[in-house]
């Protein structure tokens, strides 16, 4: 048997070798919780059915949470250079005349709401990651033939080059796309609709059009879409029309009469793949069958028209990583596991229904209907609202989450701030001038105090449980205070107390934070490793806000230890360092 850990060379493992999380699949999802789940030092094993990953691009498209989850993972800095930001989506009609114009100018959560992106290069970076983790590996050439279950682990049944082998892990993940043989395997259904209409797939190098955006050009006689993506790559993607087939449309004479119109001379077109595909709106009946779970396309299928598919399965990486990890660790129940799916379900079928409704309008292929819907977009954007709504895609459905993972003790805003993204602002730190939030947060749970001493407004108990999960605890100020009571030279701080560095100070650069808890009566905030606010109270509720928080994951109680007569509680993942 043949196994590949991150780039370096193959090893060999035991057959039977027991890890805590086997992953099924080395698409983007799987690559991803890979990442997270070696972050918080779980032993983790890929198992990926082709020979190395698929080379030619996919998704094309990424947002703003995706790149804030790269940037929990330690790699968007890796990633950045195969992205376009603030990527300009533009719907037109056949003349090329403007419906409707996406161009969100908002980064609140620290990153571009649109990026094109070059999936191949997007998908080295996660595999190259895994290199930084001694107890993740990937095993190509491998396909999962059988999965059962028991009240104590998972069995994979895994056919090699080399035979059969068996692992055994804690938990399974199914990220093995649409057509997920690990859902097959647990008999979860997969309801839905396909597509009618097929469309071709064409992606060509050293761009003929150069130009910058991406272009859906709903034509009733032929939709089309043309996008720019990084490294001069171009797609275009063409509705095929009843009684045109896939063989025909793998011809170069059908090829060159669809770029006609488009490219001059298409015969020069530099081709890197074309294919037939249908759009899928799926989900599946459940995403959690005891200890394996379904991520990505295998939980979900949906059209391409606002570029989810990737994002949504990188949001369930995110989501179900650091709930495996608390489980695992002894910091919560197994409980906490079904809100991976109580807090995804609703929103990917949002994500699946929006883009299957912009698909059916984009596709519409009679003329006086396509003349409708041209006369109702442009008379959108006629009202300055209903334009700015579109501008900025208010339209496209946030996490929001209302039950799950959270609680709402203390939290007295209407609508709560709890079961939503927190923004990631520009903040300073005592040691570094300039960072984002969440950098300066780390990747795990953080209670963020405005203008508080954290220590101060806590009680002993609910300081104990801090401690226990290692949370970073958070004291976030306006800049010009940040050094207010900092250690001084002689090793105390201004007011001659002993410093203590349990405590994040962050200065507010730019005044967002400030600006947030000015529209919000929380002055406290446990925020998630998702960024989620899973709980929120003013100073004088925190305590029982994190005693409520505890209670919703079936956290056990803090039982610090003794070491030379002192109370010590140790931080098991993250921490405050």
């Amino acid at each position: 048997m043949s196994t590949q850990v991150g780039t370096t060379e193959p090893r060999s493992l035991p057959p039977d070798e027991a890890i805590d999380v086997a992953v099924v699949g080395a698409g983007p999802t799987g690559l991803m919780i890979a990442n997270l789940l070696g972050l918080h030092g779980l032993r983790v094993r890929v198992i990926e059915a082709g020979p190395a990953l698929i080379d030619f691009p996919r998704g094309v498209g990424m947002d703003d949470e995706t790149l804030r989850t790269f940037q929990t993972a330690g790699l968007v800095e890796r990633v950045l250079p195969h992205t376009i930001p603030h990527q300009l989506l533009v719907f037109v009609d056949a003349k090329q005349r403007d419906l409707a114009r996406l161009a969100p100018p908002q980064a609140d959560f620290g990153w571009p709401r649109r990026n094109g992106f070059v999936q191949p290069l997007a998908d080295r970076v996660l595999l190259d990651g895994l290199a930084r983790f001694d107890d993740v590996e990937i095993q190509f050439s491998s396909r999962v033939t059988d999965v059962a279950q028991d009240a104590d682990g998972v069995s994979l049944t895994i056919e090699t080059p080399d035979g059969e082998q068996t692992l055994r892990a804690a938990f399974a993940v199914g990220a093995d796309g649409g057509s997920s043989a690990t859902r097959k395997a647990l008999g979860l259904g997969f309801e839905g609709t396909s597509s009618a209409a097929n469309w071709f797939v064409i992606d060509v190098r050293n761009d003929p059009l150069g130009r910058p955006g991406a272009y859906v050009c709903c034509d009733p006689r032929r939709p089309y879409v043309s996008i720019s993506i990084p490294h001069g790559i171009r797609r275009f993607e063409f509705m095929l029309k009843a009684g045109e087939t896939e063989a025909d449309a793998m011809t170069d004479e059908f090829l060159a009469r669809l770029l006609e119109p488009i490219v001059p001379a298409s015969a020069k077109v530099d081709i890197i793949r074309r294919r037939v595909y249908t759009h899928h709106s799926r989900l599946a009946e459940h995403f959690r069958s005891g200890r394996v779970f379904l991520i990505g396309d295998a939980a979900h299928l949906m059209p391409v028209w606002q570029g989810q598919g990737y994002n949504s399965g990188i949001r369930d990486a995110l989501n179900l990583s650091w709930k495996i990890a608390m489980v695992h660790r002894g910091l919560a129940a197994d409980h906490v596991l079904d809100t991976y799916e109580s807090e995804r379900h609703d929103h990917a079928k949002a994500m699946i229904d929006l883009s299957t409704r912009v698909g059916k309008a984009v596709s519409v292929t009679n003329r006086f209907g396509a003349l409708a819907r041209d006369l109702f977009f442009r008379s959108l954007s006629a009202i300055p609202k209903a334009k700015t709504y579109i501008v900025t895609m208010k339209f496209k459905p946030m996490p929001t989450m209302r039950e799950g993972a959270l609680t709402r003790v203390g939290s007295v805003s209407e609508p709560s701030p709890v079961g939503r993204l927190f923004i990631q602002p520009t903040v300073s730190t005592r040691a570094v001038p300039s960072t984002k939030l969440d950098d300066a947060l780390g990747p795990w749970f953080a209670l963020i105090a405005w203008n508080n001493d954290p220590r101060q407004i806590l009680d002993d108990d609910a300081r104990r449980r801090l401690a226990r999960s290692g949370v970073r605890v958070v004291e976030a100020r306006p800049a010009t205070q940040l050094h207010w009571n900092a250690p001084a030279a002689d090793g105390t701080t201004l007011d001659g107390t002993a410093p203590d560095d349990s405590v994040l100070v962050v200065g507010d650069l730019d005044g967002s934070l400030k600006r947030w808890f000015d529209a919000h009566p929380e002055s406290v905030l446990l925020v998630r490793p998702d960024r989620i606010v899973g709980g929120a109270s003013p100073a004088h509720a925190a305590s029982e806000m994190v005693r409520a928080f505890d209670a919703a994951v079936g956290a056990p109680d803090p039982r610090p230890a003794t070491v030379g007569g002192n109370a010590v509680a140790g931080n098991a993942v993250g921490g405050n360092a």
